[in-house]
Formats: C-alpha cells, structure tokens, sequence
C-alpha cells in the first residue's frame, strides 16, 4: 500500500505543476455545461420576418403586430415583391417572410375568406417547424375570432387561412440541411489539428532552435506553415461536395467557383486557431486536446446543429467570434439559394478580420515564446 500510495502521490505532483492539463479538466466541464444549457434549444424565438405587405390596411398591420407579439417573431423591415423576399433569405438577413395580397381588409370586413402567405427558408428544417406552426395557430386563433364576432350566419367558415410556403428546401430534408454544414464542421476538426501540433512538434523535436536562428521572419513562419494545408482543405471540401451531390442528392444551386474562391480564407482562419493552440501547448497531446475543445463550441453555436435565433445574446455574440458561423452562410447561401458574391460578402468580411486577429496572435505568441 505504501508504494501504490507513493506512485499515486507523485501522479498527483505532476498533475499540479501541469498547469495547462489541470485547468483543463476543470475548465472543460464547466463549458461544456454552459455550452450545452444555452445552445440546445430547438424552441426557435424572434425569428427575423420580412413584410410583403400589399394591401397595408389596418386588418394587415394587426396581423403583424399579433405575430411580432408572440415572440417568435421580429420585424426586420418591409419588402417590395418576391425578388426582395429572396434577397432577404439568401443575405441571411431574414428567416421568414409575411405576404399579404390586395383587399385583404377589405375582404374580411366584407365577410369574405382572406388568405396570407407565409415563406420560410426551408435550409433550417428547426426554424420551419417553428415559424409555420406558431403562424399556423396565430392564423386559426384569429379566424376563430373573426367568425365569432360575425353572426351565426357567416358566410364562410374559416374567414382567414394561411398558406405556408418553403423555399430552398421544400421536402425538409435533414442531408441538404446538415450536408454542406459537415464540409465546415470537417474542415474546422482537421485543419486546426494539423496545425495545433506544429509548433509543439518543433518544440519536441528540438527544431524549434533552427527557426529560431533561421532569417525566417514570425509573420512568414506563420503563413508558411498555413499555405501548405490549403491544398489539403480544398481535397477535403472537394469530396464532401461529390458526395454529398450524388449520394446524399445535395443541390449545388450556386457558383461552385465562388465557393472555391472564398473557402481559402476560411480554411486559412482554421489553420491559424491551430497556430494558436500549438504556441500555447506545451506538448503535442495538449494541442490535440485543445482542438477537440475548441470543436465543441463551434458545432453548438455555428447554427451547424441548433438554431442560431434559438441561442440567447450573449451566446450570438459569441458566435459571431468563429469562422465557422460565417462560413456555413456562405457555404448554405451559395449551394442551397444560389447565393452571389455580393450577398456573402458580409460573411466575407468577418472571415477576413477574424483571419488577420488570428495570423497576428499567432504571431506575436511566437515572439512570446522565443523570449
């Protein structure tokens, strides 16, 4: 007893003057837990809705306002025809879009049936259930109402109707969801490992001497070791879109040359999180165990597997801080809604400043290092 006493307490000593292992053992749960208790709700709230309204009557704008009342929706702006609609929803910058026909006051003061169009952007399965259903039950409350404030003799036994349609993914299949969401999700996994273990393989080594005294510049060391896993991201993104195409019968509505042209920047960010980690990590073990961490929050925050709109604030803003929620945008934007380059650049955007914070950590953690 008294040997495995001393084998355990010596286990013990190195687990405390491992710092980096033995906060990680506890910082990971306490995220996981958080991550989890905020990010897994599927019961999707203030959906972003555009208006088509063509009739702005007082009977529309009440129709509005007892959908914006229910929470699950937010007015995001009006619209001006169908064209604007499919803007809205290829930009991201609506989930839902209300259409109200002419006469449509007119047509329920007269007693008549009035009917309402509801589109929602069928690449989020989670948040058509969602808009659909609370529309759905809105609309029938409201013609209960209507017909109970006319007489016993209503003409018409269901005076308001709604007609929900999906666009971009009208079967509501969860491969053309999940399938170009899987070509971030897998680039994320592999191209910040590669990468995470760099430094820490010269280190271990013993390499990292000869970089050191090299005329190598940090900025160029950095990009150095990113350019080369490029290639091996494009092979990657290349076989998750074959097939994702011909077995899962993905559609690829949008310019795949686009997509090419803006994955690198994208594939770059990636690369240099690993940087990152490995400048970090004392060990090749402990910049694996990194990555596998920083997996977690993007595959639950990203909108890869819950709704964005479904996750509070705080946790949006989080998310704004990883590559990966802009580029499943993108990725969706371009292959399911045929997306142009002028409606992701927005995406484009972050990508490209969260790659520059990312190079410069990198780098200046290096220098840290070297010192």
């Amino acid at each position: 007893m008294r040997r495995l006493g001393a084998v355990a307490w010596k286990e013990l000593v190195q687990m405390r003057r491992d710092r980096m292992t033995l906060g990680m053992m506890v910082g990971i749960p306490v995220m996981q837990l958080l991550l989890f208790g905020y990010a897994i709700n599927t019961d999707v709230r203030e959906i972003p809705t555009v208006v088509y309204d063509q009739d702005n009557s007082a009977e529309s704008r009440d129709l509005l306002r007892r959908m914006i009342a229910t929470g699950f929706y937010e007015d995001v702006g009006a619209v001006r025809d169908y064209d604007e609609i499919a803007l809205a929803l290829r930009t991201s910058r609506a989930r839902v879009a209300l259409v109200v026909p002419r006469r449509f006051g007119e047509r329920l003061r007269a007693g008549s049936a009035a009917q309402v169009q509801l589109v929602v952007d069928g690449s989020d399965p989670q948040t058509v259930a969602s808009a659909t259903n609370t529309a759905s039950s809105l609309v029938a409350a409201r013609s209960l109402e209507l017909l109970t404030e006319r007489t016993v003799h209503a003409a018409v036994l269901q005076p308001l109707r709604l007609e929900p349609t999906t666009w971009y993914n009208p079967e509501l299949k969860t491969a053309i969801y999940v399938v170009p969401g899987l070509v971030g999700v897998i680039l994320t996994m592999t191209m910040t490992m590669l990468t995470a273990m760099a430094i820490a393989r010269e280190r271990e080594r013993g390499t990292l001497e000869q970089l050191i005294v090299s005329p190598v510049r940090r900025i160029e060391l950095m990009i150095g070791k990113i350019l080369p896993y490029v290639g091996i991201g494009y092979v990657q993104m290349s076989l998750v879109l074959l097939i994702g195409h011909f077995v899962f019968e993905v559609p690829l509505q949008g310019s795949l040359g686009l997509l090419y042209a803006l994955a690198p920047v994208f594939i770059a960010a990636n690369l240099a999180i690993g940087l990152v980690f490995s400048t970090i990590a004392q060990t090749q073990q402990q910049a694996m165990q990194m990555s596998f961490f920083f997996l977690l929050p993007n595959i639950l925050l990203s909108g890869f597997m819950f709704p964005f709109e479904g996750m509070p604030v705080p946790a949006q803003w989080l998310s704004q801080a990883l590559p990966l929620t802009h580029f499943l945008r993108i990725v969706r934007g371009i292959t399911l809604k045929g997306a142009s380059f002028g409606e992701v650049q927005g995406e484009l955007a972050w990508l490209t400043a969260i790659l520059c914070i990312l190079v410069i950590a990198a780098s200046t953690r290096f220098s840290k290092k070297l010192g």
